[in-house]
């Protein structure tokens, strides 16, 4: 079986603390994976308390008064030389957003400018970064609209990873097909296993992680987790996992290599919509439902 790691990056802490944690940890294990970019404004501190910024505790006390009390530091300009350095130790780079606040609070309900213009955006600051578009995107919060989903078969991504589900398919949402392949998480992430309590702590997370992982899927399964988690508080448990996963079969990959483009005329075409996380919020395509085959 196969595991993707889904990284997200999405705050400048998360950049330069977590990302150099990570990549140390990897290269230690020899594994690669797939790190996704919050390119615009750090605006950590508007989002106190809210379920899609779990990580929040474990920023500093300056990251916490960004976009409230401090001017939000652009997140490709402060660390573009952390961001390169990713790709210079061979691992998939893409983006996540550009405004991670304004997409979590607008992107499910915003019209086709305004998601023109954000996406835009993202890949102009990647642009900067990388010397080149981006080739994939895994949406923030795994927020997306029917725009997004007809902009992205046309900006040259060769997949996205923007909503949960069990295997890879053609998106279909309020009358709008994409023929840019999802790859959808699979996987519970940390955060959902530490909010249902009881037996699950930090302390054995990854075991349950780990038995969730031996649920056969076509493409494997794919983990997405944040720069400021398992990079930073959370990187034992994230070793743990490496070394579990790395002894797999599969192993541990990029997102891009379980996407099987030979295959690609045959998947089929779901639909995505609301369902309810693990807390009982309500975020978007959560969920894919068979279309057909």
């Amino acid at each position: 079986m196969k595991i993707g790691l889904r990284i997200c990056v999405n705050t400048l802490s998360g950049v330069v603390r977590g990302v150099p944690a990570l990549l140390k940890l990897f290269d230690e294990y020899q594994v690669q994976a797939s790190f996704f970019f919050a390119t615009g404004p750090d605006k950590s501190g508007r989002l106190i308390g809210q379920a899609l910024q779990p990580w929040y505790r474990n920023l500093d006390f300056v990251s916490r008064l960004y976009g409230l009390a401090l001017f939000p530091p652009l997140n490709y300009r402060r660390a573009a030389e952390v961001m390169r350095s990713v790709a210079s130790a061979g691992h998939e780079t893409g983006i996540l957003c550009h405004d991670r606040a304004q997409w979590l609070g607008k992107m499910a309900h915003a019209d086709e400018p305004w998601t023109r213009a954000e996406l835009n955006r993202a890949i102009e600051c990647y642009e900067t970064v990388f010397g080149e578009k981006p080739k994939s995107i895994a949406a923030a919060g795994w927020q997306v609209n029917p725009h997004l989903l007809r902009l992205e078969q046309t900006k040259g991504f060769s997949y996205a990873s923007d909503v949960r589900g069990k295997t890879v398919f053609f998106p279909v949402l309020q009358g709008v097909e994409s023929n840019c392949p999802q790859l959808p998480t699979t996987l519970p992430t940390l955060n959902d296993l530490l909010r249902q309590g009881g037996d699950i702590t930090p302390d054995n997370a990854h075991e349950y992680l780990y038995a969730e992982s031996q649920h056969i899927l076509p493409q494997g399964h794919v983990y997405s987790c944040d720069a400021e988690m398992e990079g930073m508080a959370y990187l034992p448990l994230m070793e743990k996992l490496v070394v579990m996963w790395k002894g797999l079969q599969g192993g541990i990959q990029p997102l891009k290599r379980l996407v099987d483009e030979k295959n690609l005329p045959k998947l089929a075409k779901h639909q995505v919509g609301w369902a309810p996380d693990r807390s009982g919020k309500v975020y978007y395509a959560t969920q894919s439902v068979r279309l057909e085959a």
